[in-house]
């Protein structure tokens, strides 16, 4: 069974920082792209960043130079640091990994943190 735990979401005004976390726990063999995805109220999901297990990154058009993803040690973590956040970055943000738990690689997601920005 393999789990993803979002931390770190919250009411913040615009301008402010906030930092996410993502946390990977199971039966893992290896980690392959985690990302950070976001929906907000009537939206589709939509893709905010991803970082491979090379570290190479990508990011939504709309937070480039704002945001950041990076991945901890263990290689089974990764952050989300957001900065200058805006009222339209408010939504709930979903970690996602390619997870490879010796028998298959499944994409998992975690149960989602709400990011709220204010004007």
């Amino acid at each position: 069974q393999v789990q993803l735990v979002e931390s770190g979401g919250g009411l913040v005004q615009a301008g402010e920082s906030l930092r996410l976390s993502c946390a990977a726990s199971g039966s893992i063999f290896s980690t392959n792209v985690m990302g950070w995805y976001r929906q907000a109220p009537g939206k589709q999901r939509e893709l905010v960043a991803t970082i491979t297990s090379g570290g190479s990154t990508n990011y939504a058009d709309s937070v480039k130079g704002r945001f950041a993803i990076s991945r901890g040690n263990a290689k089974n973590t990764a952050y989300l640091q957001m900065n200058s956040l805006k009222p339209e970055d408010t939504g709930v943000y979903y970690c996602n990994a390619e997870i490879n738990n010796y028998a298959y690689t499944g994409s998992y997601w975690g149960q989602g943190t709400q990011v709220t920005v204010s004007s």
